[in-house]
């Protein structure tokens, strides 16, 4: 039987995390995965990251998945793929299923990173092919470049939801509706409204009634339902798809820790049954660690960071570090856990309505109930200034952890401070420049650049665009407001890229002067209801 210093199983973000840290001690390490690629979620994910710089903010999650490969390789760490483990038990002995062969592994410490996996809902239909969980449009859109319909429902409106619509229109998918049972919208705002202005709209306070079809799916109704979630007669609502993805939640997959005796808790806060653990990610059975979404649902970041503290905790454990290096070490990665931890959505605020930002302004209603700012309240935000020139309109109403843009901007005209959830500012002080840095580094997409004197009649709009084909300058299209409504001609007068942008691309489009604030997306214009 082949023994091992520390046996990681799930080679996600919190595995490979834990692994590159116990390796770098002098461990020796081996990470078993069921699936064909390490990675876990991140390479699914080509959304920019939140945070700060030690959170790898403002990074796309594949790039942050490439990079934790590279690391786990040059530390020595042993991935071994398509390794599905069956079976744990108290004495540290995992047993692997490679193949057709079943075989017994030995550690001296084990650490379960699993993960979680994607809830279901059940309603007339759920069984027909054409209803899949957001995970599943997700791995097909972004790793096997698969698109997963033409015409998508989206049920769920949590960060999986929105985020996932968003990546199906990038994909070309015609999303008819964003749906949600809960009466408002559950993820950041900011992801709610790039997904709105897009002209994808949010139906809360509703949820699917049936889906139809035969062979497969071919449309779905809905319908609104009380504060008992109970359907309300007569507000039933057709459309016409071909897919319906769920992304209603998701649970931690902990069947390994309780088969090995683990104490287990059911705690809905972290997304069902999880192990009881400490500080350090040690379970009640000394030796078995745990990170990531196995000990409650946070987003990737954390999960890396949590995986940082346990692989460091095991190497204590293990008597390859003091408790002095463990602790500092732990003291350092728990602020910047903390740091995550912080601001609305923080998981002691998790079902709560947070009525007022951190700023005494008050939150948005319609922002949660339909998706979007109106225009009345985009003036009470710090980052919204009006000003001659080119200057950054920054549409960021929740307090949520996260400042690439302050770090972004090389002339510093942006202001958060050394509070992460701190709504971000203008500098009125400073000059902007017009380079667009912030444009490209924000992670929720909602930093403009303005002119509201372009020229006379005139002003320009600039806008990170993340949609192909690329409209060319001299194109003109249409100017959508931020519910998605057309609001006005939009001729392009530039389009950016840059390797510092990181794929976002900076879309410049004249707009009528009374437009500047009001335009947020652009459309290519429609001829015979098909796009040019």
């Amino acid at each position: 039987m082949k023994r091992y210093d520390l046996i990681i199983v799930g080679a996600g973000p919190s595995g490979l995390s834990a692994a590159i840290e116990a390796a770098k001690r002098g461990m020796e390490v081996i990470v078993f995965d069921e699936n064909e690629k390490p990675g876990g979620q991140l390479f699914k994910q080509i959304h920019k990251f939140f945070g700060s710089k030690e959170h790898k903010a403002k990074i796309r999650g594949f790039k942050i998945g490439e990079e934790l490969l590279k690391e786990a390789a040059e530390a020595g760490v042993q991935v071994m793929l398509n390794a599905t483990v069956v079976g744990m038990y108290q004495d540290k002995e995992v047993v692997v299923k490679i193949g057709e062969s079943v075989t017994h592994y030995k550690g001296d410490a084990i650490l379960v990173a699993t993960g979680a996996s994607e809830n279901m809902v059940t309603f007339d239909g759920w069984t027909l092919p054409g209803v899949i969980g957001a995970g599943a449009a997700q791995t097909m859109m972004n790793l096997h470049g698969i698109r997963p319909g033409k015409k998508i429902l989206m049920l769920g409106s949590g960060n999986v939801g929105l985020v996932v619509s968003f990546q199906l229109k990038q994909c070309g998918c015609d999303v008819v509706a964003l749906v949600d049972a809960a009466p408002r919208i559950g993820g950041y705002g900011v992801h709610a409204a790039k997904v709105a202005r897009t002209g994808v709209p949010f139906y809360l306070s509703h949820t699917i009634v049936k889906a139809e079809g035969e062979d497969c799916v071919t449309g779905v109704t809905i319908a609104e339902v009380d504060n008992h979630f109970q359907f309300i007669s007569g507000t039933e609502k057709h459309f016409d798809v071909d897919t319906i993805c769920l992304a209603v939640g998701l649970s931690p997959m902990s069947q390994l820790l309780k088969m090995a005796g683990c104490k287990m808790e059911d705690n809905p806060k972290k997304g069902g049954q999880v192990p009881c653990c400490d500080e350090f990610g040690e379970t009640s059975i000394p030796g078995i660690f745990v990170a990531g979404d196995v000990s409650g649902i946070e987003e990737a970041s954390s999960a890396m960071i949590e995986g940082r503290i346990a692989g460091i905790s095991a190497a204590y454990y293990l008597g390859y570090i003091g408790k002095e290096e463990r602790d500092d070490n732990y003291k350092e990665l728990t602020a910047a856990l903390e740091g995550l931890r912080q601001g609305m959505f923080a998981p002691k605020n998790r079902g709560k309505l947070i009525e007022k930002t951190d700023e005494g302004i008050d939150v948005s209603m319609n922002l949660l109930q339909k998706g979007y700012l109106t225009d009345d309240e985009i003036e009470k935000y710090p980052g919204v200034t009006h000003r001659d020139g080119v200057h950054p309109v920054m549409e960021c109403s929740q307090n949520i952890p996260c400042n690439p843009c302050q770090d972004a901007c090389p002339k510093h005209c942006i202001k958060i401070g050394n509070n992460i959830t701190a709504l971000p500012a203008v500098d009125e002080t400073v000059a902007c420049v017009g380079c667009g840095m912030c444009v490209a580094a924000c992670s929720g997409q909602a930093i403009f650049l303005v002119n509201e004197e372009y020229e006379e009649g005139y002003g320009t709009v600039t806008i990170p665009y993340e949609m192909m084909p690329l409209p060319e300058k001299g194109d003109v299209g249409v100017g959508l407001s931020r519910s998605g409504e057309p609001i006005c001609e939009a001729e392009v007068l530039e389009v950016r890229t840059s390797p510092a942008f990181d794929h976002t691309n900076l879309l410049t489009m004249k707009v009528p002067a009374d437009m500047v604030m009001k335009a947020r997306f652009y459309q290519v214009k429609k001829r015979s209801g098909v796009n040019e």
